[in-house]
């Protein structure tokens, strides 16, 4: 019976267009499977690590009638970022690197800033900050909130950034806020609490 259907040339047509479209349905599933595993498929973050030699903190502390500017050294530090946009990382800054770079203050000062009524880096070597969160407000503009340790201290923070780029040749960030020092435990009388803080993050890809 069906070597005769087969004869048919009205059942050969019909049994060919069942083929023809038995093939097509399996390619579009197979293309729908396939789009929805891609769909579904996590790129990982980008990984940066912190340029030490290039990266640093700048600050300037003033008091009634005068200021002092200097700056501090990162011992490492690393970065993540999505799609070209910052989503975490962390640095740590070398206290016992502090510099101060006006003319008017030099090693008198800084030998100062390294005692107890200041940082007392005999103490306390080191301060780390851990991003929590960043916030794009636009293309480059963000608001990141994060966590400064420091002298056996937990400081929250929130400030303003800008990320000037995250790509394949790196990342380089700025951020430039002002910070309560008493709220990292210095209390020394005379200066003004609040001290202005430049921070240039620059990061390699990997």
């Amino acid at each position: 019976m069906y070597m005769y259907l087969l004869g048919n040339p009205y059942f050969r047509i019909q049994l060919i267009k069942k083929t023809s479209m038995k093939k097509i349905f399996t390619a579009v599933a197979a293309i729908a499977l396939m789009a929805s595993v891609s769909a579904f498929t996590v790129k990982p973050a980008d990984n940066y690590t912190v340029n030490t030699e290039r990266s640093r903190v700048e600050w300037i502390g003033a008091k009634a009638k005068d200021y002092h500017t200097g700056t501090f050294n990162l011992k490492s530090g690393s970065l993540t970022a999505d799609g070209g946009k910052l989503t975490g990382g962390s640095f740590v800054i070398d206290l016992t690197s502090i510099k101060v770079t006006d003319a008017g203050g030099g090693e008198r000062l800084a030998g100062h800033l390294k005692s107890a009524d200041f940082f007392d880096v005999a103490k306390n070597t080191e301060a780390t900050f851990t991003i929590s969160g960043v916030n794009y407000t636009n293309a480059t503009n963000v608001e990141i909130s994060g966590n400064l340790s420091i002298k056996g201290l937990n400081v929250p923070l929130k400030f303003p950034a800008v990320v000037r780029s995250a790509d394949d040749k790196g990342f380089f960030g700025q951020a430039f806020f002002s910070i309560d020092r008493t709220l990292l435990g210095i209390n020394y009388k005379g200066p003004a609490n609040d001290v202005q803080l430049t921070v240039y993050l620059f990061a390699a890809k990997g």
